[in-house]
């Protein structure tokens, strides 16, 4: 199925995500330090602002068509804390931890698969073509005022 256009700019942020998941899964003792900085760099250039226009635009559109309690959307949400506060940790950290590295490569690799298998095409099926089209609008808006 052909994911929705209002969808399709979270979609391609989602490349991005994926790559730097595979480097923090494999990460071992030798390369810890260059993937943290990885990580770190595409966190802040994309990551956080991906997770805020999610919670501040695409969850908050669909909320009227897709229930907010349903566990699907509830999982987003946690993840979106669960990474955060691991990001933050690396943050602090001088020197990370492989293991700790991996597990998060896990979670943000398993966020963003829920999130192309499960969230997006509930949302998709949901909303109505002119709901999709406002969506597309506040998220490019959003993304470009970020």
């Amino acid at each position: 199925m052909k994911r929705a256009e209002a969808l399709q700019p979270l979609s391609r942020d989602h490349h991005p995500a994926l790559e730097v998941a595979l480097k923090l899964r494999r990460a071992t003792d030798r390369d810890a330090d260059a993937v943290r900085r990885e990580f770190l760099e595409f966190w802040r250039e994309h990551g956080a602002l991906h997770f805020r226009v999610e919670e501040d635009v695409l969850l908050p559109a669909a909320a009227h068509r897709v229930d907010p309690s349903d566990p699907a959307v509830v999982r987003v949400l946690t993840d979106h804390i669960e990474i955060r506060r691991r990001a933050s940790d690396l943050e602090g950290s001088e020197e990370p931890v492989p293991g700790d590295l991996n597990t998060l490569g896990e979670a943000l690799n398993d966020h963003v698969r829920h999130e192309e298998r499960v969230l997006f095409p509930m949302i998709d099926e949901a909303l109505s073509e002119e709901e999709l089209s406002r969506l597309v609008q506040c998220v490019e808006e959003t993304e470009r005022t970020g």
